[in-house]
């Protein structure tokens, strides 16, 4: 197997002079990305779109940084705030409406744990998917081989080393599920805050 094969197989692998070729293909979109008038928005979701393997009205607010783009599929109403990093050694598959806040980074890329293995050059990328309806909070790490369900809150400054299952609020290091996200949480604006009945009635009247 060439090294490309072992990568997307998820078994080690050396980042030859091939994977190299495909990062520096990424990294001349990310120049263009990184570094273009932040007031263009339609320039900005062009170039995303080019970016990324696979997306649905996918807004990154600049600068972004991965290895690939290709290796990253989102779905639908897609938001990732100022300095994500997705390492996308492995696929990061991520669903419909979600949003991520300044800082956060997936990593799927990963190294052998002892010294003898980690020195010779060989790593690996682990999957890492999110479900639909997720926000995860700023400065949020999500390590390689983690699932994160639908409509999960991960709190911010969280590090999650596990999987989150749907409909939970999970914050911490390392990240574990705080409660349920139940119909009650559904006017909850800010703590204990809730809507006020104007935006209320709207947010009603949009979700029909």
């Amino acid at each position: 197997m060439t090294n490309r094969e072992r990568r997307d197989a998820g078994l080690a692998y050396i980042s030859d002079e091939s994977i190299m070729a495909e990062q520096a293909e990424c990294r001349k979109i990310l120049q263009k990305l990184n570094f273009m008038d932040r007031s263009d928005f339609a320039g900005i979701r062009s170039v995303v779109k080019e970016l990324l393997g696979k997306s649905d009205g996918a807004f990154i607010n600049p600068p972004f940084y991965c290895d690939y783009g290709k290796h990253i599929e989102t779905g639908k109403n897609f938001f990732a705030n100022y300095n994500c990093t997705l390492l996308d050694v492995a696929r990061i598959r991520i669903g419909d409406n979600c949003q991520m806040a300044p800082n956060v980074a997936i990593y799927t890329a990963g190294h052998p744990i002892h010294p003898m293995s980690r020195n010779s050059a060989y790593e690996y990328g682990k999957e890492v998917t999110i479900g639909d309806n997720v926000w995860i909070g700023g400065n949020t790490v999500i390590c390689p081989g983690v699932h994160v369900g639908d409509n999960v809150v991960i709190g911010a400054g969280s590090v999650v080393t596990k999987d989150i299952p749907d409909w939970s609020m999970a914050a911490g290091n390392p990240c574990k599920v705080i409660r349920k996200i139940t119909g009650d949480d559904r006017q909850k604006l800010f703590r204990d805050e809730e809507i006020d009945p104007q935006a209320w009635a709207d947010i009603v009247e949009r979700m029909k």
